[in-house]
């Protein structure tokens, strides 16, 4: 056996059973290795494209995916992905090809520091030293990976290590996650006493707490104490629909925000931080609550969701109270021009139950949340991180991890160019997505925050660096050259009609939502 047949053998037994993979030819021996029936290996066309769907693989099975990435450009073209699923405490692990000792000392062309590259968006980082020690080295990085709070786990294989024979190898450890804390009974009863104060209260939810158990529980508090319970604008996942807790989702744009935030004098929060605005403006503030709002932190990072809150509700009596469900919406599919309030009404009528919502709509999927909360029961993702191009890999990753359900990604024509490869993935794994481009033909929402920040009225050459109409992308060409079914709409209607025939067909489709 050698070092790189010892990796993929000691990531299946530590239950990692999938590669997203963008392989060169240091790591022809490693793409050799996965050939191991244990192992499901998937193609991508660039790396960030691996990284996104490994991140969208444990959004939804909460066990962490490999990537197997080339060398440092590599690995440095699938960062933006790995930022974003940092930022959503998604856990990964990514097998980065390096030449071998010998070769390196030559300086050859793509000689990088990969260490320096990887070490600002990782976890834990280490170089293979030798064949015998992989084993070891796997395991410590699924076991990282697989933590309470996912993390990323980077492990450089040069080449020499991947075919050198492995021969006696240090036994590794099992696999067993670290256990979450639980909250300190203190801080419960300290927050119990600020909800049965009566004074206005937002339980701001985030990580675990937005979906299963903790959701319910929270519920049970905002039921018992007339606090109200809220996501920042952005969430790793939610369970929502009919039949869940509702949750209200903070503004977006800092006035909103504020104005939304003025009127509690408490803000509890579960796995997140205060709310703060995702850019600085001029003359606008970082932190969003009103001054004399005082923040408490309920359940930290790292900490047990589901058990800190489950203690409070204790705390406060409420354990045979029932939280209020969101009843069904009217599913009437709407008719007319497409706009936001038409395009998330259309989704409400269309999404079947149990299905995958990924967002990276931006601009037009403003009002998709507060629209589509009375849809069938679904899961809803957006971007913790910012970086754009996310949309596409994750419903990539969601859909391997969920066979059995259908993925919709809303994405803007502008984000979807960053990524658009996946479509490729989805045709040749035969995955059931349905990928919604909403075609503005340009960026719209830097013309938003050109406003936002300041900048007065641009000009024209200001202007050419937002419109993407020059050539306009042809959706339905590009759909067509990877293997993939398309349709253009430009009404409501068209719109519900395309995404519910989507729901029967097998495989992946995408929808022009012409604007």
């Amino acid at each position: 056996m050698n070092g790189a047949e010892s990796l993929v053998q000691t990531l299946t037994d530590q239950g990692v059973d999938i590669c997203f993979a963008n392989p060169g030819t240091s790591e022809m021996h490693f793409l050799k290795a996965l050939e191991n029936p244990r192992m499901r290996s998937v193609l991508c066309l660039f790396e960030g494209v691996c990284t996104g769907a490994a991140d969208g693989y444990y959004r939804m099975k909460e066990t962490p995916a490999s990537t197997l990435l080339h060398l440092g450009p590599g690995l440095a073209n699938g960062l933006a992905n790995i930022h974003n699923a940092k930022r959503a405490s998604s856990g990964m692990v990514n097998i980065v090809g390096e030449h071998s000792a010998a070769h390196l000392k030559y300086d050859p062309p793509l000689t990088s520091d990969i260490e320096g590259l990887a070490r600002p968006l990782s976890h834990w980082v280490r170089r293979v030293e030798s064949p015998r020690a992989v084993a070891w080295d796997v395991a410590t990085a699924v076991s990282k990976a697989s933590e309470h709070v996912g993390q990323i786990a980077t492990l450089i294989l040069p080449g020499d290590t991947s075919w050198q024979e492995a021969g006696q190898q240090v036994a590794p450890p099992s696999t067993v996650a670290a256990a979450a804390k639980t909250p300190d009974v203190a801080r419960i009863e300290h927050i119990a006493q600020v909800l049965r104060s009566g004074e206005p209260t937002l339980m701001v939810l985030a990580g675990h707490s937005t979906r299963g158990r903790a959701l319910e529980l929270a519920g049970k508090i905002k039921a018992a104490t007339g606090c109200r319970i809220a996501t920042q604008f952005f969430s790793a996942r939610i369970e929502r629909g009919a039949g869940r807790v509702t949750l209200e989702r903070i503004p977006y744009a800092v006035g909103q925000a504020v104005e939304y935030l003025n009127s509690f004098k408490h803000i509890i929060t579960v796995e997140t931080t205060e709310p703060i605005a995702f850019f600085s403006y001029p003359d606008k503030p970082s932190l969003l609550k009103s001054p004399g709002t005082s923040v408490h932190a309920l359940v930290e990072m790292g900490e047990d969701s589901a058990a800190g809150l489950d203690m409070l509700v204790q705390a406060l009596g409420a354990t045979n109270t029932a939280g209020v469900l969101q009843q069904r919406s009217d599913a009437t599919p709407p008719t007319g021009a497409l706009g936001p309030a038409s395009i998330a009404q259309a989704l409400a009528a269309a999404l079947p139950e149990n299905c995958i919502l990924v967002d990276e709509s931006l601009t037009t999927g403003r009002e998709t949340m507060g629209l589509t909360v009375g849809a069938a029961p679904h899961d809803f993702i957006n971007n913790m991180g910012g970086s754009i191009g996310y949309g596409t890999p994750v419903a990539t990753g969601a859909a391997l991890a969920c066979p059995d359900r259908r993925v919709f990604c809303m994405v803007g024509d502008g984000s979807a160019m960053y990524t658009i490869q996946s479509l490729w993935t989805q045709a040749r794994e035969g995955l059931n997505i349905t990928t919604i481009i909403f075609a503005n033909n340009s960026y719209a929402i830097l013309k938003a925050e050109y406003a936002n920040m300041g900048a007065g009225a641009p000009g024209a050459r200001a202007l050419a660096m937002i419109d993407i109409d020059r050539p306009r992308i042809d959706w339905l060409a590009m759909a067509k050259s990877m293997g993939v079914l398309a349709v253009a709409v430009d009404t409501a209607e068209a719109f519900h009609k395309a995404m519910a025939d989507s729901v029967h067909e097998p495989g992946p489709c995408l929808i022009e939502v012409r604007l």
